[in-house]
């Protein structure tokens, strides 16, 4: 099957940095960028070395830099030995920041605590201390199952600092779920709390353990550490379980930090696989700490005064490299927020930004495009209503960001004077591969821009040659990279055939179909089984959904194909409206409206076959809209997969209706 999708983005509005962004910035103007891109093309090595050495403190320096003689399972630095958690705690105690705000946690209700740099690094040295007492150490697993909190945060740091590799699970997922990931890694350890707290409601984490352990294999873990977050009543076990608060009592506020190796596993976090099996995405020590520092830096240019606040849970990624490690590596000051963006009024983003003076906001499109809906709906929810004039850059992460939406994100939030970064990248990559410079990049919006310095991103054709500006194809990286994926724990050969497949010439697949603009722009069409072939033609169901979206009436769109036996595919397009939804003849009418609208603005082979009009799309408590489950409904099939991820499970029964 050909790579190549048959239309492209074209996006002629481009946002040049403005001065306060170029001013200081850690990387100021396309020249210093242009610069450093070089270095790493031209010495690729010594390039990262040099920032190993300038970003991390090692215990044992490193004299390798990179093996490459078991490629694709690479190493790096891998003679040097270092602590993660020191690199994140320890290193600002000792250069005067110990007093300086790491945490401002706000609770689902309102509740507001902070916890400065010393305080942390206390907490999770007793946290840490509590586990050496029961006999856990380096080399272990443990299993971290707990809601946005301090807490999560500390129990990762304090499972840094003694070797312990903890794998996150998110608390949104099913006690099936959660006994899979406990197996499959051999965790004899887990860290729960006994229920989590979302819009108003106490949701049991706890229980969800006691089942999982239940099933066959759960005998693996010997300890539960409970941390009592709602107060809720839940059943114990006397030889098994400890209560958090309980655990640290009378623990020392010092722990010293094991050295660990640069390849030591810092964390395996699951994420979905083809087979329905999730795969165990291994990510090193050091590399991954140096990434995820460096990316701080340059993509979100960490100055000392920023309140930074991702809106992702630790469950994902994104929580790991932008809340518990890169932003305290960096000593930034951040927000932590456990509840949802529409509790208890859809104006809760913006009320926190301007309750805390966040100045960096980084959140995903799902998000954007639920609250221009909601702020339209309510105009009391609209961001004009809040002082958000502390922010100076905005963020998006975890899918494409249609154009329109970046506009109002820009207009609305960011008054047309903060940079939006744009960010593409993977579990697998450990941080930011494609993004914007915000003191740097000219943007447009949609696209991600650029590769990141050190990073030889491509488009080629499925036998790995390079395809030209203004076609499309698979996205790869070419050459390794610190923070890349490891391996898939306890499978080697899935690692090999899923990132490297032999006929794409030993490069990294990322999965997702990308273009390259006229001038050299990264456009993420989506995941490569998401491509739509109609009669022959591929189109990127982005761009529909993009077209959809830049509709005045649309707030959200997700586009699926469905089996059509004379054009291959039929496009099935579920749409969300920013006022009520239509019934009857004015929803077919409406519907032919978008089909011309698409028309002509994409062309007409994208007009939409079927629309559907709902109130809300598929998703998970992290905003992932889950288009597998748009197919099943599309294709006029019961949906018998696990929804337990969904934020509403019965959001799928509204799209009954077909216009």
């Amino acid at each position: 099957m050909s790579s190549t999708i048959d239309s492209i983005l074209v996006e002629n509005r481009v946002f040049s940095p403005g001065r306060s962004a170029v001013a200081g910035a850690t990387v100021s103007g396309m020249e210093n960028y242009k610069a450093l891109c070089e270095e790493a093309d031209q010495d690729p090595e010594g390039f990262w070395g040099r920032h190993a050495q300038e970003h991390l403190r090692w215990s044992k320096p490193f004299t390798r830099i990179l093996d490459e003689s078991r490629a694709p399972f690479y190493t790096w630095f891998d003679d040097g030995e270092l602590n993660v958690s020191e690199n994140c705690l320890d290193v600002h105690l000792e250069n005067g920041n110990g007093d300086k705000n790491a945490i401002i946690f706000e609770a689902d209700d309102g509740q507001v605590c902070t916890i400065s740099y010393r305080a942390l690094h206390a907490r999770v040295c007793r946290i840490a201390n509590g586990l050496k007492s029961l006999g856990y150490g380096k080399g272990d697993r443990a299993i971290i199952y707990l809601p946005m909190s301090i807490e999560a945060i500390a129990a990762m740091q304090a499972c840094a600092r003694l070797g312990i590799t903890h794998s996150v699970v998110f608390g949104g997922f099913s006690a099936k779920s959660l006994h899979q990931r406990i197996v499959d890694v051999g965790a004899r350890l887990i860290i729960t709390a006994d229920a989590q707290q979302r819009g108003g409601r106490a949701i049991p984490l706890k229980t969800a353990v006691d089942e999982a352990l239940a099933e066959e294999g759960g005998d693996v873990v010997e300890k539960v550490i409970v941390y009592k977050r709602a107060g809720t009543d839940v059943a114990w076990d006397n030889a098994r379980d400890v209560w958090l608060h309980e655990l640290e009592a009378g623990q020392a506020e010092t722990c010293e930090p094991v050295a660990v190796e640069a390849e030591h596993p810092l964390f395996i976090l699951y994420t979905s696989g083809s087979t329905g099996k999730p795969k165990g995405v291994q990510h090193s020590s050091a590399g991954y700490l140096l990434w995820a520092s460096l990316t701080t830096k340059w993509v979100f240019d960490a100055r000392p005064n920023d309140v930074f606040w991702c809106t992702a849970d630790v469950g994902w990624v994104t929580g790991h490299t932008y809340i518990a490690y890169g932003i305290l590596a960096a000593g930034m000051t951040q927000v932590i927020f456990e509840g949802i963006p529409t509790y208890p009024h859809a104006g809760r983003f913006w009320e926190m930004i301007e309750r805390h003076k966040v100045s960096i906001f980084y959140t995903a499109p799902t998000a954007i495009r639920s609250l221009i809906k909601a702020s339209q709906a309510a105009g009391a929810a609209h961001p004009r209503n809040f002082d958000l004039s502390s922010l100076r850059l905005l963020g998006s992460v975890g899918e494409p960001i249609n154009p329109e939406a970046w506009i109002w994100y820009h207009n609305n939030v960011g008054a047309g004077r903060c940079p939006i970064v744009d960010t593409w990248w993977q579990t697998e990559t450990g941080g930011h591969i494609l993004a914007p410079l915000p003191g740097a990049t000219p943007l447009k919006p949609g696209s991600c821009t650029f590769p990141l310095p050190g990073i030889s991103a491509g488009i080629v054709d499925e036998a790995g040659n390079d395809i030209p500006n203004g076609r499309g194809g698979y996205l790869v990286i070419k050459r390794p990279w610190p923070a890349m994926i490891r391996n898939v724990w306890g499978d080697s050969e899935r690692f090999k055939s899923s990132y490297f497949p032999a006929e794409l010439k030993g490069y990294y697949m990322a999965g997702d179909n990308a273009q390259r603009d006229k001038d050299g722009y990264y456009w993420i069409m989506g995941r490569t089984d998401d491509v739509l072939s109609i009669s022959g033609h591929r189109l990127g169901g982005t761009e529909i959904e993009s077209a959809l979206v830049a509709h005045e009436l649309v707030a959200e769109a997700a586009v699926v194909g469905r089996p059509d036996a004379t054009t291959g595919e039929a496009i099935v397009a579920f749409v969300i409206l920013k006022g009520q939804l239509p019934e009857g003849q004015k929803a077919e009418a409406l519907a032919q409206v978008l089909r011309d609208w698409v028309a002509n603005e994409v062309g007409p082979i994208a007009k939409p076959r079927d629309i559907r009009f709902g109130n809300n799309l598929p998703k998970t408590r992290s905003g992932k809209i889950l288009r597998r489950l748009l197919r099943v409904v599309a294709e006029g099939q019961e949906v018998t997969q696990d929804v337990s991820t969904l934020e509403n499970p019965d959001v799928l029964k509204q799209f009954t209706g077909v216009y």
